[in-house]
Order: C-alpha cells, then structure tokens, then sequence
C-alpha cells in the first residue's frame, strides 16, 4: 500500500523522531489548535480541553514508532486527540446520566408517530452552517446524556466510521448504530421548538 502520509509531514515526523525541538514547535504550531476545537467538541470545557491535548502530545511521543504512514499524519493525531478526550471523561467523576426516554418519539399501536412535529423551515445542513445558530446547537448537544453525546460527536461532527467509533468507546458497532440513531432523534426533539414552522 501507498503511504498517505504527505513530503511535509514526512519531514515533520522524521524531525519528532530524531528528537529535533524544531520539528516539536512545528508540530504545536501547525496542530496545537485543531487539536484544541477537537477535544473541545467532547470535553465543553476549555481548561480540560487544554489538558487533553497536552495529555495528547505525550501519546504522540510515546507512540510515534507505530505510526507507520498509511495514513495521513494529522488523521493519526485527530483520533489521539479523541482519544485523549475520552480518556478524560472517563476519569473525571460523572453525575448519574439523566435518561434519554422522554426526548424520544413516541409511536402509537398503528405504527406512526404520536406527535411528528412540524416541518423545519431549514435543511440539517443549512442550519449547522449558520454561525448564528452553531453555538445554539452545540448547547443541546451539550445536554444530550454523555453515552449518546459522545457517538453524535464523534460520528456527525468528527465524522469517524461506525467501526472506529465502536472501538474508541469500547462498544458494539450495533450498540453505536442505536446511540446515534436514538441521539439523533433527541437532539431533533431539543430543537424543534426552534427550527420547526410554527404552526398557523
């Protein structure tokens, strides 16, 4: 297989292997904030954000030998940076997560929906493409239980495959297919008293 890794980032990781303190400023310069809006995404907290990606930069040492260049260098630093996020979640001390139940569809014998809601005046896309309203959405994702919050994340935003995400989270590739169908419509639920029609 054909490495995927780039001329300047062969360069750069050659540099971080040979212990060059260039190489490490370049690599804090050029990813230090990627890095940061990635692990913001998942911790909603900045200190702790920073501290990921510190905890971050100390995996990328440890571990550069098993980077081996099939992929693209900052591919392999996006999941280290979820990696080091999740970590961090799993260590701090968490309040029991509320149940998702009630921002769930209820569906009567006949199969439909008890209350489909109305039609949203915007397409998915034309509303998480508004600057306006990304923090608005970001604030009910926020409050979405974590187990659920954390598969949208990292499946909708980050846009890593259902496989990989199974395995960052230690689950079923069919137990993320639930979560994220289940955090989809809830988060659906959170949001449509804002892009719904309303009603005549």
């Amino acid at each position: 297989m054909e490495s995927s890794i780039s001329t300047t980032e062969t360069a750069l990781v050659a540099g971080l292997r040979a212990g060059d303190a260039a190489a490490y400023e370049q690599l804090v310069r050029d990813y230090g904030g990627r890095m940061l809006v990635v692990c913001e995404r998942l911790l909603f907290n900045r200190e702790d954000a920073k501290d990921a990606v510190q905890d971050a930069f100390v995996s990328v040492f440890r571990s550069l030998h098993t980077f081996d260049g099939r992929s693209q260098f900052s591919t392999w630093l996006h999941r280290i940076a979820i990696n080091a996020s999740l970590m961090k979640l799993r260590t701090k001390r968490r309040h029991p997560e509320q149940s998702i139940e009630e921002l769930l569809p209820v569906f009567i014998s006949d199969g439909h929906q008890k209350d489909p809601g109305s039609r949203w005046t915007m397409s998915s896309n034309e509303i998480f493409e508004r600057n306006e309203t990304q923090q608005l959405i970001r604030s009910k994702i926020e409050s979405l239980p974590e187990s659920y919050r954390n598969v949208l994340i990292l499946r909708d935003i980050e846009e890593l495959d259902t496989e990989t995400v199974a395995v960052m989270l230690e689950l079923s590739v069919g137990a993320v297919k639930v979560r994220l169908h289940r955090a989809r419509q809830a988060l659906r639920t959170l949001l449509q008293p804002i892009f719904g029609e309303t009603s005549k």
